[in-house]
């Protein structure tokens, strides 16, 4: 018989806790573990949509905004933002045009006028959040079945009136190769076809992970490929080792891949950095500069249309559809979670070249 445990015992030099409550100390920690495990960009968007809440709501109602926030505010601000045609061919909201204004001339907005529905619901959701943390869940205004009502009729009616999300262009093959001839053999010109190319091949990688891609991740298998595991993403934000995060290197990405590291001498920490004066390679780069990169690299080749990081994203998946291939196998590469999601990329481009929409024309038997 194996000898029983005994049990911890609490030394007498410290109290005995509650267990029915957190100390102060718990609750710091708590505090901090929750920050430190959400993502730059979330907490950046979370941080964005309070300092609107804050300045909307001292402009409205000469007050500093405090939670719990009562219902009638939330219901003013969805009909301050949320433009409805009160008129034919005129849509208006209850914001008064002095506070519009005001609020862009401050900062707060980037331009006079009723944001996008996707801003308005995400400020929403972020008050929402805001609630929660607080521990104010039992007072969550955005929960209350008027608020929602009346947020849930709105999304109706931009959509009858057909107004939808305004989505960048996505950089399929032809466009990103336009991009990369931009791309000269330069530090810098190594670097930015590197990353487009790293970003784009290994399945469309999102900005926090090209800027987060670091040596430490990449395996060089043989002359002509890399693998590179994605340790950590918006679906695996725990980190867990799954198969599916070994993403493929290969062919010209794998090459741009080696003159790059060849360059700029990487061989640890982050494998995308700033270029300073006289080709210093300097400090890791961060999302947004990410998403400036791609920018100006398509400005650069002159091609049409509103690009962003996602546009690497959105273009891989886009191609894939374009060339038929194997939906589950580029989902498998992308990350993509939900097929619904990856079929509205998949079939963007490529309804043109349905057989079923060319029947009367086909020849019969």
């Amino acid at each position: 018989m194996k000898p029983r445990r005994h049990l911890a015992t609490r030394p007498e030099s410290r109290p005995a806790l509650d267990p029915t409550r957190l100390t102060g100390v718990a609750e710091d920690a708590a505090r901090e573990l929750m920050k430190e495990g959400e993502s730059a960009n979330t907490r950046a968007s979370y941080g964005s949509a309070m300092r609107y809440w804050d300045a909307w709501y001292a402009a409205r109602y000469g007050q500093t905004l405090g939670l719990p926030v009562p219902v009638p505010v939330v219901i003013q601000f969805i009909v301050d933002h949320a433009a409805r045609g009160s008129e034919p061919g005129k849509l208006v909201t209850e914001l008064p045009p002095e506070i519009d204004r005001a609020l862009v001339e401050q900062g707060f907005k980037a331009k006079l006028g009723p944001p996008s529905l996707n801003t308005l619901v995400h400020r929403i959701a972020v008050l929402s959040k805001a609630h929660q943390l607080k521990g104010e869940i039992e007072h969550n205004p955005c929960a209350d079945p008027v608020v929602r009502e009346l947020l849930g009729r709105t999304r109706r009616a931009y959509a009858q009136r057909g107004a939808r999300p305004r989505k960048q262009r996505a950089l399929t093959k032809d466009p990103l190769l336009a991009v990369l001839d931009t791309c000269d053999d330069s530090l810098r010109g190594k670097r930015d076809r590197a990353l487009l190319l790293f970003a784009w091949s290994t399945g469309g990688r999102r900005r926090s992970e090209v800027a987060g891609a670091t040596m430490e991740n990449l395996r060089r298998v043989n002359a002509d490929a890399y693998l590179y595991r994605l340790s950590h993403s918006k679906t695996n934000q725990a980190g867990v080792e799954r198969p599916e995060d070994n993403k493929p290197l290969v062919g010209s990405a794998a090459e741009a891949m080696r003159d790059w590291l060849d360059a700029s001498g990487i061989t640890e920490g982050a494998i995308f950095r700033r270029i300073r004066a006289g080709d210093h390679v300097a400090e890791p780069l961060g999302p947004q500069t990410v998403r400036n990169i791609v920018k100006e690299r398509c400005a650069l080749a002159g091609v049409e249309g509103e690009f962003s990081a996602h546009s690497l994203r959105a273009g891989f998946v886009t191609e894939a559809g374009r060339q038929n291939l194997s939906l589950p196998e580029t989902m498998a590469l992308s990350g993509h979670q939900s097929v619904a999601v990856a079929m509205g990329y998949y079939r963007a481009e490529s309804a043109l070249d349905s057989k079923v929409a060319r029947m009367v024309d086909a020849d019969g038997d």
